[in-house]
């Protein structure tokens, strides 16, 4: 027999529960709702984690969702440094670490990414990090307090933020990636040439077309990268941002089933294929209303909106997830850049404004429609992509009038039918 019971249960101690707790309560849910994180802090937003946590700014506190004391005032039960063992959907119950069994209507599985590692030679030697947590983050700054020179691995959003917060400390950084330029895999060689340029101008070495050999050092401790070119650099510390992978573990002992981008399936509702349980953030793969095919994105502001519809559908509201995604990225206090869409594919690329006077938007094109827009130093550009992405609207001719700086975009598109 379960020992107690829940109304709802709220599996992850990210932003995507935290945010699902608080709609159920706004929208007016009066059961009891249990949520539960492996993580000893409460959810918070984990982007300080490369960023002003890391370079010492913003404090636990300042990270997280909600203050500590709101969790009692809106009466969630809230258990921290708590996993659920196994996940029984047809008896509807669960079992915590606590060795507790908790019954429960309706559930929200929220259980993030896990970083990928890299077994490599030498990659069990200290001074190795990677970086997911506010622990880790701790863990990174306490370790290069003392170093002089810190190599990071990969070209994408960890590595080269971690890079510009380290640099910013003091430190010599030298960033190894396998891409030609830094993220380009995500927004693009002429965005990515931006962003590059902005941490060599602060002295990062960037070292693209490399592959990672592995690690040496002595008496247990890291103090060389080696690339399979033959590239050699010296490091006192290393950091991994080589990606991350779905934490479905919990979803597939449940019997879930999963997508071919390897998250939960589920539908435009954030429902999985068991019906009342939930998925929402790193790990959820839903039928997109706006792109029109299954979609799995990882950012902690996607996540964020997960909760939100989760909640609504979880009171029954049947509202599918229409909310399109929006990233940021900050490189220390030198440049920062927003992003909406979700282009994993585009055939076309339409620049807005000057990248030399660092006031521009990349507008990401497939098929005559906006499939993304990147923009540094014109967030207003943003409205009008999430207008023309959302209306799924053909601007084949117009990309003149797009790239176009006098241009009225407001007049784009509103003779045009939506698809």
């Amino acid at each position: 027999m379960p020992d107690r019971s829940v109304d709802y249960l709220l599996i992850g101690g990210g932003m995507a529960a935290a945010n699902c707790a608080r709609w159920l309560r706004e929208e007016g849910a009066d059961g009891s709702i249990l949520l539960v994180g492996r993580e000893p802090d409460p959810p918070y937003n984990r982007p300080p984690c490369s960023k002003g946590h890391l370079q010492g700014k913003e404090s636990r506190e300042d990270t997280w969702f909600r203050p500590a004391a709101w969790w009692e005032e809106q009466d969630i039960e809230l258990k921290t440094r708590t996993s659920v063992l196994k996940l029984d959907t047809a008896d509807r119950t669960a079992r915590l670490s606590t060795k507790e069994e908790v019954r429960f209507d309706k559930a929200l599985i929220a259980t993030g990414a896990n970083v990928r590692r890299l077994a490599v030679d030498g990659s069990d030697l200290d001074g190795i990090h990677y970086l997911r947590t506010l622990g880790n983050s701790d863990t990174i700054r306490e370790d290069t307090d003392t170093a002089e020179r810190v190599v990071l691995i990969g070209g994408s959003y960890i590595a080269t933020e971690v890079a510009a917060s380290l640099t910013l400390r003091g430190k010599r950084c030298a960033l190894v990636m396998q891409e030609s330029t830094m993220l380009e895999r995500g927004f693009g060689a002429t965005a990515g040439r931006f962003f590059q340029e902005r941490l060599e101008e602060h002295g990062v070495e960037v070292h693209g077309g490399e592959d990672l050999e592995g690690f040496r050092g002595s008496d247990g401790r890291v103090e060389e990268v080696s690339c399979v070119s033959g590239l050699t650099l010296e490091a006192d510390a290393v950091v991994m941002g080589v990606g991350a992978v779905p934490d479905v573990m919990l979803a597939r002992q449940a019997g879930l089933r999963l997508g071919e981008r390897g998250g939960v399936k589920c539908s435009s509702t954030l429902e999985s294929s068991v019906p009342g349980v939930y998925a929402a953030g790193d790990m959820c793969e839903y039928d997109s209303v706006i792109h029109g095919r299954p979609m799995r994105i990882e950012h902690w502001d996607v996540a964020l909106h997960h909760g939100k519809t989760a909640a609504l559908n979880m009171l029954g509201r049947e509202t599918p997830h229409d909310v399109v995604p929006y990233f940021f990225s900050d490189l220390a206090d030198w440049s920062s850049m927003e992003y909406v869409g979700a282009a994993s594919e585009w055939d076309s690329e339409v620049v807005r404004g000057s990248l030399d006077e660092g006031a521009f938007s990349v507008w990401y094109m497939a098929g005559g429609r906006v499939a993304g827009c990147l923009a540094v130093g014109r967030s207003d550009d943003l409205d009008h992509a999430r207008r023309l992405l959302a209306a799924g609207i053909d601007l084949s001719g117009s990309s003149a009038h797009l790239g176009d700086v006098d241009s009225d975009l407001a007049e784009l598109g509103a003779a045009e039918r939506p698809r």
